[in-house]
């Protein structure tokens, strides 16, 4: 559990960073995302879930 919440933590200082350094480009970036279809926000979403399970994998080599 103390490994889970480190890497947790970790997360989220990089998922809080761009919204930290560059908020003005974020909203912007948000407003295109919104106009992107379903289909294209599910490809990219699995895509980055087997991105971050190939790491995971690498990892626990």
């Amino acid at each position: 559990m103390e490994y889970f919440l480190c890497v947790f933590g970790m997360v989220m200082i990089v998922e809080g960073l761009p919204y930290f350094v560059m908020p003005s480009k974020i909203k912007v970036w948000v407003q295109k995302l919104v106009e992107l279809p379903d289909s294209n926000l599910r490809l990219v979403g699995f895509l980055l879930m087997l991105a971050g399970l190939g790491l995971v994998y690498l990892g626990r080599q």
